[in-house]
């Protein structure tokens, strides 16, 4: 993998405050790995993973669902508009290596049964158990664990 791996965070827009500190460990976590964070771009669980990315100097891409950047969160390296909506979750799980949920709604679960669709392994961290087709993890470090170990790393 050139330049490491490529995790995709996805979660909820809005969040509890414990989902945005798990969200952001796991975005330090995997940032401190040396892997790149891919996330929705706005607020909650993907803000959050993002913001533990750059906190830790490592890169968050945002893959926003409208035409307009200036609405991507704060803690974006980079972010990409694609007028898609919805369809941007596609996007995002097909450029992650692997994808950790963090809580979420039917979005969320949308995203994971396109990864899983896609071939792309799942940690799930509080979020939707899909018995053995996802891992399920109890903490941010064992889902980084889990996602690096899903990858031979």
């Amino acid at each position: 993998m050139n330049g490491g791996p490529y995790v995709s965070v996805v979660g909820s827009g809005t969040a509890t405050r414990e989902l945005y500190e798990q969200a952001r460990e796991v975005g330090r976590l995997v940032a401190e790995r040396g892997a790149t964070i891919v996330c929705g771009g706005r607020s909650g669980v993907m803000e959050a993973a993002a913001r533990g990315a750059t906190e830790a100097r490592g890169v968050a891409i945002g893959v926003l669902p409208d035409e307009d950047r200036e609405r991507a969160n704060e803690y974006l390296s980079y972010s990409v508009a694609t007028g898609t909506g919805h369809a941007r979750n596609l996007a995002v799980v097909c450029s992650g290596d692997v994808v950790i949920s963090v809580g979420g709604e039917y979005g969320t679960l949308s995203e994971i049964g396109l990864a899983l669709k896609v071939g792309r392994p799942v940690v799930a961290l509080e979020s939707w158990d899909l018995g053995e087709h996802v891992v399920v993890a109890s903490s941010p470090r064992a889902a980084v664990e889990a996602a690096f170990s899903a990858l031979g790393m």
